[in-house]
């Protein structure tokens, strides 16, 4: 962060001098915190949609170009190039390992998959109808109850032992989630598996025979791994961040991220997409609803369309929707009623000028949302299965928050609208 210039305010006729400053790619930020002490003043700013609230070497997202960088990589590179723990790998430590060292990690994180057995006990407290993210925001807070050897957040080892814990039991927790849902035995992790198979296998695979993975369906989920690991400082990061600015442990700043998550803005967005199709229910419909997409005064939104960030087209839009068709293939799922649904609303979404003059292509959750369906995933965990990801994400950004040493406790300000001071009137006198 490079300080260049200065930027002038003026006030009630005094000028104030506020930095300029410039990071390695992005918008340049203006310094606003000598604003309260030189005027009096906050800025107002609802959603944050105009204010940097940390410096990150994380991940850069360019809306309007299509542009999303981990670390300064590609993500369409690393969608065809890595796997999930390399990219995890990345995430946390800001290089791509050599051989060794990506086989270092790979032990570690196997050696942390299984969870304590007490934890266990914890799915027979939820009901077995319960929203998978009602369940994962209790469980995976309990975890500080039985991984308190390592929650000093001061201590760099501690920081890194809780991060390979989160990340290698997430897989564990959301399939014990959905299991417990099902009535199915919980499955014990498979060392001898990738991180992506092992998932499946503990997901999928009963007492009754092994578990076979397929190669096709592996690499589809990984890369939706791969895909919604880190997006910036969305909604649900910043609440990670902001709960971590206390000084709360790294557990209860993901499930705090896991419960923001769970809103249908946010992580819920291709369950809520998924839930839209099932409404449409047949491809003679498509019409009907798009007309009512275009109605500015018909409260119907076509899900999946359009995203807040990228102006232009998601740029893992375009490795999901590759991906969607490869697994649809694979499982000869080509004429199942809801996936050409889905097709023939994202052929009218592309070519129809409407959507291209306001820039709404498909975007990720549309394809992924399609893919986990394929897959065998239940809608409802479709959130579950983005938390999964987004883990290494959180914690990658919580970790760099406490590492910062102008980071200080979040407390946004506010434009006050209610009464003034005014004194209470004795009850035998209103």
């Amino acid at each position: 962060m490079n300080k260049q210039r200065n930027a002038t305010l003026t006030v009630d006729g005094k000028s104030i001098d506020l930095p300029i400053y410039t990071g390695s790619i992005g918008p340049e930020v203006i310094d606003i915190r000598p604003l309260y002490a030189k005027t009096g003043m906050f800025t107002f700013d609802p959603g944050f949609v105009s204010t940097a609230a940390c410096k990150s070497a994380i991940t850069y997202i360019d809306g309007d170009e299509g542009i999303l960088l981990y670390r300064g990589y590609p993500i369409e590179q690393l969608a065809h190039t890595c796997d999930f723990l390399e990219v995890a790998y990345l995430i946390l430590k800001g290089e791509l390992p050599n051989p060794a060292q990506k086989a270092e990690f790979d032990n570690i994180i196997k050696n942390h998959t299984m969870v304590h057995e007490q934890l266990t006990r914890f799915y027979a407290g939820f009901r077995r109808d319960a929203h998978p993210m009602a369940v994962m925001v209790g469980v995976v807070g309990a975890l500080s109850a039985f991984y308190h050897d390592a929650m000093d957040i001061s201590d760099e080892y501690h920081r890194t032992v809780s991060a390979h814990r989160l990340i290698a039991k997430m897989p564990n927790i959301v399939a014990m989630t959905y299991k417990y849902n099902a009535g199915q035995p919980f499955m014990y992790p498979c060392n001898g598996l990738s991180y992506t198979e092992n998932f499946m296998h503990m997901m999928f695979g009963t007492p009754c025979e092994k578990y076979e993975p397929n190669p096709v369906l592996v690499r589809a989920l990984d890369r939706i791994l791969i895909l919604h690991a880190d997006h910036e400082q969305n909604a649900s990061t910043s609440t990670v961040r902001l709960a971590g600015s206390s000084g709360a442990n790294p557990f209860a700043c993901i499930s705090s991220g896991i419960a923001c998550l769970w809103g249908p803005a946010h992580g819920g967005a291709n369950e809520a997409c998924l839930n839209m199709l099932e409404e449409i229910g047949d491809v003679s419909r498509v019409g009907e609803y798009i007309r009512r997409a275009k109605d500015k005064d018909d409260p119907f939104k076509l899900m999946g369309f359009g995203h807040r960030v990228y102006k232009n087209f998601d740029p893992r839009a375009k490795l999901m929707r590759e991906t969607c068709h490869e697994v649809l293939n694979e499982l000869g799922l080509q004429d199942d009623p809801l996936f050409k649904l889905a097709i023939a609303l994202e052929k009218i979404a592309l070519e129809d000028d409407y959507f291209i003059q306001k820039k709404l292509y498909p975007n990720v959750d549309f394809y992924s949302g399609i893919v986990q369906r394929a897959l065998g995933i239940p809608v409802k965990l479709f959130t579950g299965i983005f938390a999964l990801a987004r883990t290494v994400g959180w914690i990658a950004q919580w970790n760099e928050m406490i590492g910062d040493p102008e980071q200080k406790i979040g407390r946004p300000r506010q434009l006050f609208t209610g009464a003034p001071q005014r004194d209470v009137i004795p009850m035998d006198k209103r």
